[in-house]
């Protein structure tokens, strides 16, 4: 299988006129011509090369500062395009150019365009100029700042509107308007309601600053809501842990309250890294509950139950953000991230690595976001974060949340996005650490019986038609964002909140009438409206992500629409499209159908697309590097030694796979840590022997780290083929951000043969070909792809 892109979908690297959808097949066996058509009616030939394949990330991520004309490179704090547009653009001043030809040592034409041909910058180069780039950022932050200041002020969360432009955006949903403007009538009654309650949904987002502890002058006040607890006392290191010494008192509300005073000498009455806990007779029982807003839990050595900790660290050991927040690019390229096992060590890593280590190399392959899994504290470790117990508190297995305030702040040195894998679709069933059986009901914070249980995720569901809940869950976003400066969210299991059959054992197939009806949980559309509402008035920055495996119609359309208003959506198709095309040969791949899978998305509808993700990675599932080369990675994979038809084609395949995905998948992209290379283990997290009712045991990994860990190191290593898919996905990253230069895949630095010639011209001809007004012929070798540029003279 060959085939070439022309311009691809990128705004930065498409040529003008290009088609964005050219995508042909060339001879199977020993390559052969491939026709590509235009859709520009010029009657002049163009010139194009396949030209060098290599590539220069800092000049191809140029953008202007907000606070001046100096030019940053690979910054992008002022959010503009760092397209050729926005190097040509007539604002920017001869100085600025000289400020970039300093900088990145490229020749600059007088028009402002990066000279093409230039000496190609390598990876190790790449590392020198991101320490470059954070001390240009550093000299701007406090004029971004103020701008940012400026901003909070003006931030408001808009009334609803009308919610009916989302039947001219689709007219098949006005065969469900009955249902549409209901849920949307209930919406506006939300809002109504919590403005007329709580001053509005600015006031009812900031629910931290009322529950859990909140530190006066004059003391401490600790607040839970606990309707079903029958007395309730707050009780910790700072008083012994006597449950009669701090009695707390109930409203009508159920909600119970104790206000400590500081002690004589002014110090506060509980001291900060103390441990807490709230003590509750209940329905079921007498109990110790972690509070339920608590800021940070630890499990201490040795221990099995976690330990609520007072965090107030005095104001001098607290970490002050010093960079601003980088505004979103126009198209997301995001590296998925687990700062537990992002070590190549077999241990659990820390904030403080991430932060040092991990952090320049994300920046260095090209991506503009990460997403970071597994933050909010949660138990069990093989949960992979998605158990969570305490979610106002970051994983304590990782550091301080100072340590992880000091990682996304160097993030945003970087120009990095931070995007935090939020799970408010479920919670942990654990009774001792998290919300479960709080109060002792059934219900609290959850649905009662079966409504109230994931039976696949062995998990609470939340009721989001109670009030509590609402505002727990919109505090709960709004503190992240808020207290961490997160940039944004990838919302987990949307899909089970949307649909009262939590989308198990359901095949979507794109009927209407699967999206709208009694299966649909009205209360958590509501709640998804309501939060997208308060992250993007209060947070205009922000983008929101929702994993949604439906298609729901109208879930990317803004909430004043009539849409569930997230930014984006998870293409998950096209990762199922991939497993199932790797159970075939590539012979038999149909070219049109993985097309139209990638191209499948609904009109104004934005999406992030993958080939893969943390899913695939996981012990019982495949890598595609592991689908594609199977065992052959562990003996073939070292250059010093002969490779197999298996580990070649393998590569070719996993390098076209990741292009044509973020080619035409989607507006945005996404890829999970060590796959950029092909990581050659999967992920299976420590864990003893389970014993099972019956004496059943299912055998554990005697606790072992080993397939918990991400190596780097042969990603990095240029005497292994992992390295050639490493700089190819690094290519591919800042090709997208900048056009300029071209990309080919069987380039002997990709790990491939060198069968194109990259000073060969290639012209475009005058006739219709494929319904278009011009085209051209390519030299298009078996299992290659090739991005091609326009040349002008």
């Amino acid at each position: 299988m060959a085939f070439a892109f022309a311009g691809i979908r990128f705004t930065a690297a498409q040529a003008p006129g290009l088609s964005l959808r050219s995508v042909m097949r060339g001879d199977r066996k020993n390559g052969g011509n491939a026709s590509l058509a235009f859709l520009k009616k010029d009657s002049f030939p163009w010139k194009l090369l396949a030209g060098n394949s290599s590539y220069e990330p800092d000049s191809a991520s140029t953008t202007v500062a907000a606070s001046g004309k100096v030019l940053l490179p690979g910054g992008e704090s002022d959010g503009l395009s760092s397209s050729t547009d926005s190097i040509g653009n007539p604002e920017v001043s001869p100085d600025d150019l000289q400020v970039l030809q300093e900088s990145t040592g490229l020749s600059i034409k007088d028009d402002g365009k990066v000279e093409a041909g230039q000496t190609p910058m390598s990876s190790e180069v790449m590392d020198d100029e991101i320490m470059n780039e954070a001390a240009k950022q550093s000299v701007h932050s406090q004029a971004n700042q103020t701008i940012e200041k400026v901003e909070e002020k003006s931030r408001f969360i808009p009334p609803p509107g009308g919610g009916q432009r989302i039947y001219e955006v689709d007219p098949y949903l006005e065969g469900h308007r009955e249902h549409l403007d209901y849920r949307y009538s209930q919406y506006k009654n939300m809002r109504g309601l919590i403005d007329q309650y709580e001053g509005g949904l600015d006031a009812f987002s900031r629910g931290y600053e009322k529950f859990g502890f909140v530190r006066s002058a004059d003391g401490v006040t600790y607040r839970e809501w606990a309707p079903g607890a029958k007395s309730a006392a707050l009780i910790g290191d700072f008083n012994n842990w006597n449950p009669n010494a701090d009695v707390m008192n109930r409203n009508e509300f159920g909600v119970w309250e104790i206000f400590l005073p500081n002690n004589a000498d002014g110090s506060p009455p509980i001291p900060h890294g103390s441990r807490v806990k709230i003590h509750m007779d209940t329905p079921s029982g007498i109990k110790d509950s972690i509070p339920a807003w608590i800021k940070f839990s630890v499990q201490a050595p040795g221990e099995i139950p976690y330990n609520g900790i007072y965090y107030d660290p005095p104001e001098e050991e607290k970490y002050v953000f010093q960079h601003p927040q980088p505004k979103a690019p126009k198209s997301l390229r995001i590296y998925e991230s687990h700062v537990g096992m992002s070590s190549p060590e077999p241990k659990i890593n820390t904030y403080v690595s991430f932060r040092d280590d991990v952090l320049p190399r994300i920046k260095r392959l090209g991506y503009n976001a990460v997403q970071i899994m597994a933050i909010q504290e949660h138990s069990y470790y093989a949960s992979f974060g998605y158990h969570v117990t305490n979610f106002f508190a970051p994983s304590s297995r990782f550091g301080t949340p100072d340590e992880l305030k000091s990682l996304i702040d160097r993030a945003h040195e970087l120009g990095l996005l931070v995007l935090m894998d939020i799970v408010h679709s479920h919670a942990s069933n654990n009774v001792l650490d998290g919300l479960n059986q709080f109060d002792g009901t059934d219900t609290h914070y959850f649905h009662s019986g079966s409504r109230g249980y994931h039976w696949m995720w062995d998990s609470r569901l939340f009721n989001y038609g109670s009030w509590e809940v609402l505002r727990f869950l919109l505090s709960n976003a709004r503190w992240w964002l808020e207290e961490y400066k997160f940039d944004g969210f990838r919302f987990d299991g949307v899909t089970s909140m949307m649909y009262t059959h939590h989308g198990l054992q359901v095949a979507f197939t794109g009927n209407y009438n699967e999206y709208f009806g009694y299966a649909t949980d009205v209360d958590a559309m509501i709640y998804l409206m309501l939060v997208n509402d308060m992250i993007h008035g209060l947070y205009p920055k922000a983008v929101t992500i929702g994993e949604d495996v439906s298609g729901m119609p109208a879930f990317c359309i803004p909430v004043q629409d009539g849409g569930v208003g997230f930014d984006y959506r998870l293409h998950m198709a096209i990762a199922d499209k991939w497993i199932e095309l790797l159970k075939l040969n590539d012979e038999h791949w149909k070219m049109g159908d993985i097309v139209h899978t990638l191209t499948n998305r609904r009109w104004l509808e934005k999406c992030v697309a993958y080939a893969e993700s943390h899913d695939q990675a996981l012990v019982g599932d495949k890598t595609i590097a592991f689908w594609l080369m199977d065992k052959d990675m562990y003996d073939f994979m070292a250059l010093d030694r002969p490779s197999t038809p298996r580990i070649d084609r393998g590569i070719a395949l996993h390098k076209m796979i990741r292009l044509i995905t973020m080619g035409l998948g989607g507006e945005g992209y996404l890829n999970f840590m060590g796959n950029e290379f092909g990581h050659p283990e999967w992920i299976d997290f420590p864990r003893g022997d389970q014993h099972l009712a019956g004496g059943v045991v299912i055998p554990g990994n005697n606790n072992s780290f080993d397939k918990c860990r991400r190596m780097f190191d042969i990603g990095d290593a240029d005497y292994l083929r992992y390295r050639g898919m490493q700089e190819f996905d690094q290519a591919m990253q800042h090709l997208e951000e900048k056009y300029g230069v071209v990309l080919d895949s069987d380039d002997k630095l990709f790990g491939g043969f060198n069968r194109i010639d990259h000073t060969a011209e290639y012209f475009s001809n005058e006739g219709f070909y494929g319904n278009r007004p011009r085209s051209f012929s390519v030299y298009a070798p078996s299992r290659t792809a090739v991005v091609y540029a326009l040349f002008e003279d």
